[in-house]
């Protein structure tokens, strides 16, 4: 039985040709994804505010079941997280915390008091500027 012996003189490993190959394809697979991927993040706020106005419409009219009537412009949406303590009826919070009434883009919702029996709220979407569309659509909810 015979054994082999290995050569102390050749070295195994990568060349620097083979290094840059390797990493100019990762350049450009990087370069081609990047883009696609900042699109679904974009497109993935947009359905989150869409699912948190759903959300905070519900927490709305839980409020308005418990007190009577929706907050007034002075008290806003903190009414659904915090009582300024005179308010008769208050069994909340009707929210989590003051995350739940900023928009995934970081922007407080508008909220409009319309009198006792209405309000409108209102994100302007992804850009922060009236109309557009798409990501950039304002989400608005009115009772």
């Amino acid at each position: 039985m015979g054994s082999r012996r290995r050569s102390r003189g050749g070295r195994s490993g990568y060349t620097l040709t083979e290094m840059l190959i390797v990493i100019a394809i990762i350049s450009l697979l990087a370069a081609v994804l990047t883009p696609t991927l900042f699109g679904q993040l974009a497109r993935a706020k947009a359905k989150a505010a869409a699912m948190q106005l759903d959300s905070l419409t519900a927490s709305l009219e839980m409020l308005r079941t418990d007190i009577g009537r929706y907050p007034t412009a002075a008290e806003g949406l903190t009414l659904l997280i915090e009582d300024p303590g005179q308010t008769a009826g208050w069994l909340g919070p009707y929210a989590p915390n003051a995350k739940a009434i900023t928009d995934p883009w970081g922007r407080k919702w508008a909220y409009e008091a319309r009198g006792e029996d209405g309000y409108r709220l209102i994100s302007l979407g992804q850009d922060g500027r009236p109309a557009g569309s798409s990501v950039n659509a304002d989400l608005v909810a009115e009772r």
